[in-house]
């Protein structure tokens, strides 16, 4: 309780050195969930008409410093490209807060869920995938890999250590119990990365683009959560939107997203389709690795068992691409993920049963 004081006094200290306040406090300062991050967040009614987002740095994180500064410069730099984000109001380099206008509770996935039909949601998924393409190309002109606070490149160093890697350790090990070190799918591994990594990469990747991080307010579409920016492929962050466990499209709606998405770019680059549609499969799988990794992490590690009812369809997306034509070289994959969603749904049904 005396840190959350703490942090509210800083906040208001400095909402008022911005001259939001007159020497009176706000009519509210809220505690906000930060769903994986560590971050604090809070809202803050300043008065009737103006709302804040604070957000401080994660007291977890040894640079958490350096990813607020990166928010900060990011997020400044998009909202200059006329990319879809919160604006920011404010940046307090010493303490690490960071504040924007608020935006709402909306999310892409809450629509999705109270959704009757894909037509329904249709509309902001194009949209998305609009603030997807400005966010890639207009986001990556005169990007300065300096604002990067973690890694300037998504390269296949990274999708080995924290994709494949994660998977096999935090996922596989950790969470399931099942040591995954066979050699050939080890190889299976470098080769999906490989791949993936031949895509074109001088585009401003997201890395975590999905239905959680976008915010609708009066029926626009806007990206949050881009502190992670850096240079790296097209086909990640539209695989993220796609594959995303939290909104569940199936794939009809995947493929119709797809097209869409790839006839939109085709109009700004020269785009070869069935080319682009191979990477973005490895890309995808890459994804989904991670998503898995990082569910496991959140659940297990972090005590974030909310994480833990997206397990199972991140397992069988991943076997869905599997099974699809660029896949089903990647036997050994195939087959530990086989296991796994049996071993998976066993523990499920004893859980059940108790």
């Amino acid at each position: 309780m005396g840190e959350m004081n703490k942090e509210k006094e800083l906040i208001i200290s400095f909402i008022r050195r911005l001259g939001y306040l007159s020497g009176k406090s706000p009519t509210q300062i809220n505690m906000m969930s930060g769903d994986g991050s560590d971050r604090i967040f809070y809202r803050v009614e300043v008065a009737r008409d103006i709302s804040l987002i604070a957000v401080l740095p994660s007291p977890t994180l040894a640079r958490g410093l350096d990813e607020q500064a990166a928010s900060f410069r990011i997020g400044v730099h998009l909202h200059g490209k006329n990319v879809p984000v919160p604006e920011i109001v404010g940046y307090d380099k010493e303490s690490g807060l960071v504040l924007f206008k608020d935006l709402g509770n909306l999310h892409l996935q809450a629509i999705v869920l109270k959704s009757s039909s894909f037509k329904e949601v249709e509309p902001f998924y194009q949209q998305a995938i609009e603030a997807l393409i400005r966010f890639q190309l207009e986001g990556a002109q005169n990007f300065d890999v300096r604002f990067c606070w973690d890694t300037p490149r998504y390269d296949m160093e990274l999708m080995l250590s924290r994709e494949s890697d994660y998977f096999r350790f935090s996922f596989c090990r950790d969470y399931m119990g099942k040591v995954a070190d066979d050699p050939y799918l080890l190889l299976e591994l470098q080769n999906i990365a490989r791949r993936a990594a031949r895509e074109p990469a001088d585009f401003l990747l997201h890395r975590d683009f999905q239905s959680r991080n976008l915010l609708v307010q009066g029926g626009k579409v806007y990206i949050i959560d881009y502190q992670g920016a850096r240079f790296g492929p097209l086909g990640y962050d539209l695989a993220s939107l796609l594959l995303d466990p939290y909104s569940g499209l199936n794939a009809e709606e995947k493929d119709k997203l797809f097209l869409y998405y790839c006839e939109r770019i085709s109009h700004k680059l020269d785009f070869d389709q069935e080319f682009f549609r191979e990477g973005y499969h490895c890309l995808a799988i890459q994804r989904n690795l991670q998503i898995l990794g990082a569910f496991a992490f959140l659940s297990q590690i972090k005590g974030k068992k909310f994480f833990e009812q997206f397990i199972l369809p991140a397992l069988l997306s991943l076997m869905a691409l599997l099974q699809e034509q660029w896949g089903k070289r990647y036997i050994s994959l195939t087959g530990l993920v086989d296991e796994l969603i049996e071993k998976f749904q066993n523990a499920q049904l004893y859980r059940m049963d108790e």
